[in-house]
């Protein structure tokens, strides 16, 4: 805003420069030209009477000495005619004894009229000013005398003058660029304070506000308005993080005593209503892990988090050998395949967290005997425009999803119409909020074969470039190149067998 201020300042100021100094500079190079025409014609014309003066009393001897001595006295040449427009006498060149009377300049002296302007001088290659009058008695052109002077000295003059205007406007334009800088820094540095209170607002806490007494009054208020709603922020949030902390204890108790409770009917229950008994009892279950759901994205939501360089891979090895028992009991195998993805960026905590919970949704969908592949990958450059992002898929082998509904998959407590299971609509939601906090992105495609391909993208991590703050996720490079040794393709399988 400094630098738009700054701008609009010189702009105007240079318009009116311009419209100022531009016509000043015209007039004055015209008035000068008009001032020296003036002063050429009356020398011409005093020089006129001198001269038909003396062809009147017969002493036309007398011309030459006049002509030289007014010439030396002016710095021009003068040239002198009879009345038929032979030269009588020139300072300038040799011409004496010819006729010139088809020049204009002398025509026009010799039918009784002055004659003044500019013209090119072939000699000098430069313009020169030219005074033509005749002189007359009694109304009869006896004479005529031409005066030729020189420019040179008018155009260096102009163009001293031009460039005195130019200097001048930049002057003026560097005193108002001082003044303006200084104005503008004056209006923008409450706009600074109220960038600097809202970065720390957006990393959850206040502890510099800006002041309310600095700056022109509109600044002064919104800075006001800004410190209520920054304090209203701040007490809604600290409500809300105590909520997340709190509700955690205060709902597990009551939930698990009511499971415990309807545990406890069990035996005393007839066989018919068993059946309610376990749906009782499963909708409790649901609740809590609803309510664990909830509690996770809240504190997700609440936490100022910062992305960490993490190793992929050893997470995917990791978390796969643990869900490997999970699958045996319904009979699904877990592989894990593709290149290796090195390290890369993310929250702490989270990548467990999203292949749990798509491995999770992948389980409830595989039918018996079919298998679910994680695959890590680091797709090539695109010649350098873009980093290269680390890819994670979770394929599975079931039915798949509409396109309707993968687009509504990650909605909050959103569940296809034709689920079975027991899910709370939660995960992928809680995975798409834990990918974006890592600085990634997670989609849902359909798999080549049938199925669903939940791709995670994640930014990978050079070891030497190592930081742990989410501005640097913009200018970090590939870990390797995908032609190295260390991303030779690997197949891994992990087969879950039945208890």
């Amino acid at each position: 805003m400094t630098r738009r201020i700054l701008l609009s300042h010189l702009s105007l100021m240079l318009i009116v420069l311009i419209a100022l100094e531009v016509p000043f500079g015209f007039i004055y190079a015209r008035s000068e030209l008009t001032r020296l025409s003036n002063t050429a014609e009356l020398g011409a014309v005093t020089l006129a009477v001198v001269c038909e003066d003396k062809l009147e009393h017969g002493r036309a001897s007398d011309l030459p000495e006049i002509a030289r001595n007014y010439a030396q006295r002016t710095g021009s040449s003068v040239a002198v005619t009879d009345h038929n427009g032979t030269v009588l006498t020139d300072t300038d060149t040799d011409r004496v004894g010819r006729n010139i009377s088809s020049e204009p300049d002398i025509a026009t002296a010799l039918h009784n009229r002055t004659a003044t302007g500019t013209r090119d001088d072939p000699v000098s290659d430069s313009d020169i000013l030219f005074a033509t009058v005749p002189g007359t008695s009694d109304n009869t052109v006896s004479c005529v005398v031409r005066t030729l002077s020189s420019l040179a000295p008018l155009t260096q003059k102009v163009h001293a003058t031009w460039v005195a205007l130019a200097v001048t406007g930049l002057g003026v334009l560097a005193a108002v660029a001082l003044i303006g800088f200084a104005l503008a820094r004056s209006i923008t540095r409450p706009l600074r304070a109220l960038e600097r209170a809202t970065a720390q607002l957006a990393d959850g806490r206040l502890t510099n506000p800006p002041a309310t007494d600095r700056g022109p009054p509109e600044l002064r208020r919104l800075a006001a308005s800004f410190t209520r709603t920054a304090t209203r922020l701040q007490h809604l949030l600290h409500s809300q993080r105590a909520f997340a902390s709190e509700a955690s204890h205060q709902l597990k108790t009551p939930l698990t005593a009511l499971r415990l409770r309807l545990e406890n009917f069990e035996p005393h229950l007839t066989p018919c209503a068993q059946h309610s008994l376990n749906e009782a009892i499963g909708e409790v279950g649901r609740l809590s892990r609803m309510v664990q759901g909830l509690l996770a994205l809240a504190r997700l939501e609440n936490s100022a988090i910062t992305p960490e360089v993490i190793d992929l891979d050893t997470i995917v090895a990791d978390r796969a050998a643990i869900w490997t028992a999970f699958a045996g009991e319904q009979r699904v195998d877990i592989t894990v395949a593709g290149t290796k993805a090195g390290q890369v960026w993310a929250v702490p905590g989270a990548l467990e967290q999203i292949i749990d919970n798509l491995l999770s949704n992948a389980l409830r969908a595989s039918p018996p005997g079919t298998t679910i592949t994680l695959a890590t990958a680091t797709p090539p450059t695109d010649g350098g425009r873009k980093p290269p992002m680390a890819e994670l898929h979770v394929t599975d082998e079931g039915p798949g999803m509409t396109e309707t509904d993968r687009q509504r998959a990650f909605d909050r407590f959103w569940r296809a119409a034709d689920a079975h299971h027991d899910g709370t609509g939660l995960g992928l939601s809680m995975v798409q909020r834990l990918t974006r906090a890592s600085g990634g992105e997670v989609t849902l495609n359909a798999a080549p074969h049938g199925g669903l391909d939940a791709v995670v993208q994640l930014h990978p991590a050079q070891a030497a470039r190592a930081r742990s703050n989410a501005a640097a996720l913009q200018k970090i490079a590939p870990l390797r190149s995908p032609n190295t040794a260390s991303n030779r393709p690997r197949v891994e399988r992990i087969s879950g067998r039945p208890r």
